[in-house]
């Protein structure tokens, strides 16, 4: 394998799938079935899940009438459930899974500790983490990286929704945006290019994680970047 520990980042709305909001089942089960194959492969994996298809943040808290802080912390909590689903659903598969949370809930899920967190993973357990950094005004993108770079990942994947890498611009929107295969964290911040939020790609620039973007509806996606295939983009 090229990498053995990854973080492999998921958005909610991953989880829709033909839902206009909420958790569907069958995404989440596609999803991981993904994550034991590269299991069984030998990987290391942790995972971060949005909340955005239970809620999202500023257009959510906005219409409510909620300040921004609010809003965010109840989008750490849609992350909690999105977590909770993933996790039943690779328990079903028998694939050891643990839930850590940045935000106390001792009932359902374990404290975020680091430590606890990479010894999971060399015991060959999946490990997601939920709720975000714990703090408002972050994104779960930036979460992803945070915890990358706590647990030493050697890559962070980020899967995408029926796009398999970055274009120049909005491919379902513009035809002739091109696909790029290969950038780097400062064409992503330059160029403002809708990936992640900077924060995220400079926290992977300060710690040198490589980042892959790729179609996660694509079957195998994860164990062809494991096997060093070249799909999707790579941003280094």
């Amino acid at each position: 394998m090229k990498y053995k520990r990854i973080l492999l980042k998921i958005s909610g709305e991953a989880l829709l799938g033909t839902q206009q909001f909420g958790i569907d089942q069958e995404p989440v089960k596609m999803i991981a079935g993904e994550i034991k194959k590269a299991r069984e492969m030998g990987a290391q994996i942790a995972v971060v899940v949005g909340g955005g298809n239970i809620f999202r943040g500023m257009k959510n808290s906005a219409k409510l009438g909620m300040d921004q802080a609010s809003g965010d912390y109840v989008g750490m909590l849609a992350t909690v459930m999105n977590a909770i689903a993933l996790q039943s659903a690779l328990n079903q598969m028998d694939v050891p899974c643990r839930v850590q949370s940045a935000i106390a809930m001792n009932q359902i899920a374990e404290p975020y500790i680091r430590h606890r967190a990479i010894r999971h993973l060399e015991k060959g357990r999946v490990v997601i983490f939920a709720a975000g950094t714990g703090n408002p005004f972050f994104t779960t993108d930036t979460a992803a990286a945070l915890r990358a770079s706590e647990i030493d990942a050697e890559v962070m994947l980020m899967a995408k929704n029926g796009v398999d890498g970055v274009y120049t611009d909005d491919p379902n929107i513009n035809p002739k945006a091109e696909k790029l295969l290969n950038i780097t964290y400062n064409d992503i911040i330059k160029n403002g290019l809708k990936v992640m939020d900077t924060a995220a790609c400079a926290l992977c620039k300060q710690n040198n994680i490589p980042i892959v973007v790729f179609d996660f509806e694509a079957e195998d996606g994860i164990i062809n970047i494991l096997n060093g295939e070249n799909i999707g983009t790579r941003i280094e």
